[in-house]
């Protein structure tokens, strides 16, 4: 079988680094690309603050992730690229490019197996080698969640969304008052305090 295994013990890939595949760094994968593609709909989706992707698996971990995923129940290709995209709460996914490769290899490898009786996408479930590799390998796959809650606890910390929600409706508020019937320069002074009073309430507020 082309690739070997790697000193984790996972099967190695079949592409080098820079063949288009699933080689060391993800060859052609970039930070938030949605699930498109084989079994997918979305195409490119969301960037990490609109930059270009960085390494956050090589092909054995990959593998690992994947596999672990499947030992959870049986699962098809975008289900699983779904499932690490929730992982990181939206900042990544991989690639169709590299995840379909990677299941075709588990599967040569015996890692894995369709299901019987599907049809139109194909769902894999672990074998009995796969799962004693995934147990052995549980530990590993643990960490490669811990790094993808990791990306989606920080965006928690600096996603300004709740912020911008709040500007947009104070901004409708208060034009909804000024254009109200019987606004008058009485109430564009109590509207100016309130904001004012929400300024300093702001600048008072420690990080």
């Amino acid at each position: 079988m082309r690739g070997g295994r790697g000193k984790h013990g996972m099967a190695r890939g079949p592409f080098g680094p820079g063949r288009g595949g699933f080689g060391d760094d993800f060859a052609g994968e970039r930070w938030g690309m949605g699930p498109g593609g084989p079994g997918g709909g979305r195409g490119r989706g969301r960037g990490m603050h609109g930059g270009r992707r960085k390494r956050l698996f090589d092909q054995n971990e990959l593998q690992s992730l994947l596999l672990a995923l499947i030992v959870e129940g049986p699962r098809h290709g975008y289900d699983l690229i779904r499932e690490i995209e929730s992982l990181s709460g939206g900042d990544y996914a991989p690639s169709p490019g590299v995840v379909y490769p990677a299941l075709t290899y588990m599967e040569e490898s015996g890692l894995i197996a369709v299901m019987a009786g599907e049809s139109s996408r194909k769902s894999y479930e672990a074998t009995e080698e796969g799962r004693k590799q995934a147990e052995a390998d549980a530990d590993r796959a643990d960490a490669l969640k811990a790094r993808l809650t990791a990306l989606a606890e920080q965006r928690d910390k600096v996603d300004p969304a709740p912020v911008r929600r709040a500007m947009q409706a104070l901004k409708t508020s208060v034009f909804d008052r000024l254009s109200s019937e019987g606004a008058d320069r009485d109430l564009i002074l109590q509207i100016a305090d309130a904001i004012d009073e929400a300024t300093r309430k702001i600048e008072r507020i420690e990080a």
